[in-house]
């Protein structure tokens, strides 16, 4: 597993947890006890470390390869997924999947950006980075959930819409500023969660829910560090400086509000441990599910639009 500069003492003390269990095994002794306190150590110095990550590095635990993708997800919290394919206009964009599924007992509607595992995979899903017609794809499934009255679930995991000259030919802009229009007069409840990167109008697209999720260790912000360094600094090496700049973790987006609830992740973050990571996920989309359900269409695009016409308010002293 990669493994970050601040994760390295961390690593350590699994070496050390490790290399004692072989050994205890091979001479056969009891090393419990002792085992029991490098773990409880590891377990001390992971909640430490976690707690007091830079921005910067949460944006790198966002972005880890091994983090749990909207197909692990899928698997994880969904039974009877059948996926739904095109924009009925250009092509079936991979970059950003949709289909009907049931999560705990009700029939939803999921979509979500789609990340690659490998480099053949990342080619074939743009590294997460829809293309226009993955956004009308996206928006004519939300078109027909709402037909039938179907909630609706977006995961959010990616750098940005696809800003390729193609992209831009087919009407990236357009797509994008169709879908916020569109999505605000939705009659069904859209949650939308964060579980990695949330870059600019990419995750926007598909991100104009009643209720905004995030994760522990994911981010949503204008821009990437990167590029916002490049712009304003004219140094993308001082993407870690821009990071902190741009207010895009989580607590920041909480107390902005920008988003409704901080998703725990477990110790370490969610790719060490997806299981745990997709129940707690799992909890946090049942009971807002619960109470958005109980709203009637009116109010949920009231709610809506209300919602995103707070988004940048302030009042200056």
């Amino acid at each position: 597993m990669i493994t970050y500069d601040f994760e390295k003492p961390i690593v350590e003390l699994e070496k050390k947890i490790s290399e004692l269990r072989k050994y205890a095994a091979e001479v056969n002794i009891d090393a419990a006890t002792e085992l029991g306190s490098l773990e409880r150590k590891r377990d001390v110095l992971s909640q430490e470390v976690y707690a007091g990550l830079e921005p910067f590095q949460r944006v790198q635990v966002a972005r880890h390869p091994q983090r749990p993708y909207l197909q692990d997800y899928l698997r994880l919290l969904c039974t009877d997924f059948m996926e739904l394919h095109g924009d009925r206009r250009f092509a079936d964009d991979q970059a950003l999947l949709g289909g009907f599924a049931t999560l705990a007992g009700r029939r939803v509607l999921v979509l979500g950006h789609q990340k690659g595992r490998d480099v053949k995979e990342n080619m074939r899903r743009n590294f997460g980075m829809a293309h226009p017609e993955g956004y009308r794809k996206a928006l004519r499934l939300m078109t027909l959930a709402d037909r039938a009255g179907l909630p609706i679930v977006s995961f959010i995991d990616t750098p940005g819409a696809y800003p390729g000259i193609g992209a831009e030919e087919r009407g990236q802009a357009e797509a994008i500023a169709v879908n916020l229009r569109d999505m605000i007069g939705l009659g069904v409840p859209v949650l939308c969660v964060v579980i990695g990167e949330g870059g600019s109008g990419g995750a926007l697209g598909i991100g104009i829910g009643n209720r905004v999720l995030i994760m522990e260790n994911a981010y949503y912000s204008v821009i990437s560090p990167e590029g916002c360094a490049s712009i304003l600094f004219r140094d993308a090496k001082r993407a870690a400086e821009a990071a902190t700049a741009l207010k895009l973790t989580a607590k920041d987006l909480l107390q902005f509000g920008i988003v409704e609830e901080i998703i725990a992740e477990p110790i370490g973050g969610a790719h060490r441990h997806p299981e745990h990571a997709a129940q707690l996920v799992k909890a946090a989309l049942v009971r807002h599910l619960d109470e958005l359900c109980a709203m009637p269409p009116d109010a949920l695009r009231q709610q809506r639009y209300e919602k995103f016409r707070r988004v940048g308010v302030f009042s200056e002293a």
